[in-house]
């Protein structure tokens, strides 16, 4: 019974997969009835609160299954009761895994600043007036007399929050900070839906999230302490090209552009890209590389042909199923997992993500715009995006472009060994110190030798 007792609270430990390392917590606790119940972190995969879907205990093992990621763990509990050690089988593969109790180790993140700040920081509600709901937002103002310089933040796919928090990140804070110091307002917004901000994340698309950032844009304006002809906009990865379109949208309004991690091509094919890059740098065999890039396709053109989302869904699950080779035999957990992903591809969202071009729009926009990418950058590969960013640009008359590629630097503009997303949360670093220089001092350049 000590033993079985024993089981309850929260366990962490590492997968070690080829050169990807990743990190599970379990979180397992009893219910009125007794139960053994719990979820599942993967912290490294900033996935929280998978379900656990049964717990088995027999003597000093636990056997810990998961539907949702078609997992399970089988593991003994030590006699001191502080450790877990047994496998973890996903996908046909069971690898070692030692779990120990307690929470996973604070990162380290030495860049993360911390008060009192040499600025003023100022909490606010920005209107979006066509869509009927406020943004909550960070102001931060630099010490100095006004008016100030100012930048709107926006942040990448997926529901973030002002400070673009991911793998124990906050990669805007870190740039807001830096910026307020160099004498640059900055406002930085949690995206629809997430946090303090009003709007619904579901509905919305990259062409709606143009409209958020030009309501920061609008916010600002109104302000005395920020010069309304000198307020620009920064993204990151999606964010960059939500700032295309903005600047595309409002060319007297938007002063200047940086794009980091920014997008050149459609959707599409940065899928296309993204997933032959990181499997290849995983060491997945080229015949499977393939296989899903077929799978791919498909799923693509069943959304391109097909607009009533149900069928669309349908169609998907089937392509999943026999990509698999198993087809009616499957599980009905198994059946369940996958319809269930293939509802994630006819949002509206990714509908028109797959099918964006940002060359249209890069081709009207006339402020100065500063393009980063990081050279080991698997998710938006700089090979492909930086020169149609370039050359839309000049096709639209641009003459005010600065491009760089940044050596040894992942997406999120870390310095990395792979690029692979796995590293993001074990590099201690957040957002590299010379990136940071190139931004500051093409801004002062750019921005301030403009006034």
């Amino acid at each position: 019974m000590r033993r079985q007792q024993g089981f309850e609270g929260v366990w962490w430990g590492a997968l070690q997969a080829g050169v990807q390392r990743l990190r599970l917590v379990f979180r397992l606790q009893r219910d009125a009835d007794g139960q053994l119940r719990g979820t599942i972190d993967s912290p490294d995969q900033a996935a929280t609160g998978i379900p656990i879907s049964a717990i088995t205990v027999e003597g000093n093992t636990i056997r810990i299954r998961s539907d949702a990621v078609q997992g399970e763990f089988v593991g003994a509990l030590s006699e001191d009761g502080k450790q877990l050690t047994g496998t973890w089988k996903q996908g046909g593969q069971e690898l070692p895994l030692t779990l120990t109790r307690g929470e996973p180790p604070a990162p380290k993140r030495p860049q993360e600043p911390k008060p009192p700040f040499p600025y003023r920081t100022e909490e606010v509600r920005v209107p979006n007036l066509k869509g009927r709901f406020e943004l909550a937002g960070t102001l931060t103002l630099p010490d100095g007399k006004p008016p100030f310089p100012a930048i709107v933040f926006f942040t990448g796919s997926g529901a973030q929050n002002r400070d673009q928090e991911i793998f124990g990140h906050k990669p805007f804070l870190v740039l807001a900070d830096y910026l307020t110091r160099a004498g640059y307002a900055t406002l930085r917004m949690d995206d629809r839906g997430v946090g303090g901000s009003g709007g619904d994340m579901r509905t919305a698309t990259t062409l709606d999230f143009a409209d958020d950032a030009l309501a920061g844009v609008r916010y600002l304006q109104k302000r005395k302490e920020i010069d309304r002809k000198r307020i620009g906009l920064l993204g990151h990865s999606e964010g960059a090209l939500v700032g295309v379109i903005a600047a595309a949208k409002a060319p007297r309004e938007v002063a200047f552009l940086i794009m980091l991690a920014g997008t050149g091509v459609s959707g599409e094919q940065i899928l296309y890209r993204q997933a032959a890059l990181i499997s290849r740098k995983s060491g997945i065999a080229e015949p499977l590389i393939e296989r899903n890039r077929v799978l791919q396709q498909r799923v693509f053109e069943i959304l391109k042909r097909e607009r009533d989302d149900a069928k669309a869904q349908e169609a998907i699950y089937e392509a999943f199923a026999e990509s698999l080779g198993a087809g009616a035999s499957l599980p009905e957990n198994q059946k369940t997992a996958l319809r269930a992903q293939a509802a994630t591809y006819t949002t509206p969202w990714f509908r028109t993500f797959i099918r964006l071009d940002p060359a249209p729009y890069l081709r009207k926009v006339r402020c100065p715009v500063l393009a980063l990418n990081g050279e080991l950058d698997l998710q938006v590969d700089p090979e492909q995006n930086l020169p149609v960013i370039e050359r839309a640009l000049r096709e639209g008359g641009n003459k005010q472009i600065t491009i760089r590629r940044l050596p040894n630097l992942n997406h999120l503009f870390q310095k990395a060994k792979t690029g692979l997303i796995t590293e993001y949360a074990e590099i201690e670093e957040t957002f590299n110190p010379d990136a940071l220089e190139i931004i500051r001092k093409w801004l002062d350049k750019t921005v301030r030798g403009t006034k």
